[in-house]
């Protein structure tokens, strides 16, 4: 058996980029940073992270519709590393998280707003 799942609570550093696939399939990137805090040597400090993001189909499109840059949310999904070769030969590396499901989190009326979860795979 195995699992992986990424569950992520942080704000997005940009408005998602749709794209769309030959087949038309819509595509949502955008990058999103967590923040963690801990104490060193009695000082506070804040330690981001950041995370691309990608989702598909219906869950892209509510991406674009709902999601802007510094706004929380919380995204589930799982972690997906691919390679490509660049036009110099060199190879390149990225791992992007796999949005299967997110909720909008901090609205300024106060409640949360679930979005619809998309089990898709990517093609």
């Amino acid at each position: 058996m195995s699992l992986n799942k990424i569950l992520l609570i942080g704000n997005l550093g940009s408005d998602p980029e749709v794209r769309y696939t030959q087949s038309g399939k819509p595509v949502a990137a955008f990058r999103m940073a967590t923040n963690r805090r801990f104490t060193a040597e009695g000082e506070v400090k804040k330690e981001t992270e950041w995370f691309s993001v990608v989702a598909f189909g219906r869950l892209a499109e509510i991406c674009s519709e709902f999601l802007k840059k510094g706004k929380p949310v919380f995204v589930e999904g799982s972690l997906r590393t691919r390679s490509w070769t660049d036009t110099a030969g060199a190879k390149h590396f990225r791992t992007e998280v796999i949005a299967q499901g997110l909720t909008l989190i901090g609205r300024r009326d106060g409640d949360t707003a679930p979005v619809p979860a998309a089990n898709e795979e990517p093609f």
